[in-house]
């Protein structure tokens, strides 16, 4: 199997050794640091179990490269652990890693090692990420500072709403709009063109993957700060709009759904237009949502006319 369909994915990569050694080599560029993240996902809780094979590869890859930017890194490499259940053929692991070289070449990276074991399930996939800054170039999730203003990319629910159609929810979208929101929950957006590019603009910055409220109260605890954000300014696509329209009671899956993996940066006024120039030329959409306080506010979300609006919960907890 590695031979087969996994060493093709390292054929970009010298130090990979065609995935013929019990280690790879790998030596950043000059000023630079390495960075490195991992997550997990798994079927039945990160992914639907009939999800297709290539979505499930592109969702582990891009959600690793969404941490990466949020740091300022650009992605070099990865290595990937798969725990195959009983259950998955070898036909679903060759589109699995069909999606993987999608994505090396949309992204620029390369499969450096792993390992591949067996489970009685589910089925198990963690990807390490590696990436590189220059020295000290990293960009903090502490570090935010009281007026500084705080923006995030793109569009904020998408995914969680597309889980709800996953789940037989929402029926009443049409086809396109239900197609959009299940494509930004399968196949989230790395922002790769823009996070190296708010590196010196930004204090701190993290990608939302809890949901947006939970990942803010991150950024405001390790920075020792407080935080409010305005309903009326939060990005939302066509689809998201009509998903409220027709149910109001949605909203907090805009705020607390999560799985956005967006950037969330805090940044001082006097680099907005910085960011505008860096935005332009990423294509990527920025929105400023609201603004870093002191620590006694904690974490607000006002309404339009500045009133705190309650909410149950402010993001996905993972115990």
């Amino acid at each position: 199997m590695i031979e087969e369909v996994f060493a093709p994915l390292a054929s970009g990569a010298k130090g990979a050794f065609a995935l013929k050694d019990d280690a790879a080599l790998y030596r950043a560029g000059d000023g630079c640091e390495t960075v490195l993240t991992v997550d997990a996902i798994v079927a039945g809780i990160h992914f639907f179990p009939d999800d297709p094979a290539e979505s499930v590869a592109r969702k582990l890859l891009r959600v690793n490269l969404s941490d990466l930017t949020a740091k300022g890194a650009v992605p070099k490499g990865y290595l990937l652990v798969t725990a195959w259940a009983d259950d998955t053929t070898f036909d679903w692991i060759k589109r699995f890693a069909a999606g993987l070289v999608d994505d090396q070449k949309r992204y620029g990276v390369s499969l450096w090692g792993g390992d591949t074991v067996k489970t009685p399930g589910p089925l198990t996939l963690s990807l390490t990420a590696i990436g590189e800054v220059p020295v000290g170039g990293m960009i903090p999730r502490g570090g935010a500072r009281p007026g500084d203003d705080l923006y995030v990319t793109g569009t904020l629910g998408d995914a969680a709403l597309g889980l709800e159609v996953l789940r037989g929810k929402l029926s009443g979208l049409g086809s396109e709009d239900a197609g959009h929101l299940v494509r930004r929950y399968r196949e989230p957006e790395p922002r790769c063109s823009l996070g190296p590019k708010l590196r010196g603009l930004v204090h701190a910055g993290l990608d939302v993957s809890d949901g947006l409220l939970a990942d803010l109260g991150h950024i405001c605890e390790t920075s020792g700060t407080g935080a409010r954000i305005e309903k009326d300014r939060l990005p939302l696509s066509a689809a998201a709009q009509m998903a409220l329209r027709q149910d109001e009671t949605l909203f907090p899956l805009i705020v607390s759904g999560g799985d956005d993996y967006e950037i969330l940066f805090a940044a001082p006024p006097e680099r907005a237009n910085e960011i505008d120039v860096a935005a332009g030329e990423a294509s990527v959409q920025v929105t400023k949502i609201g603004r870093v306080t002191g620590p006694e506010e904690g974490v607000t979300l006002a309404d339009g006319a500045g009133r705190a609006i309650p909410l149950k919960q402010l993001g996905y907890s993972h115990f």
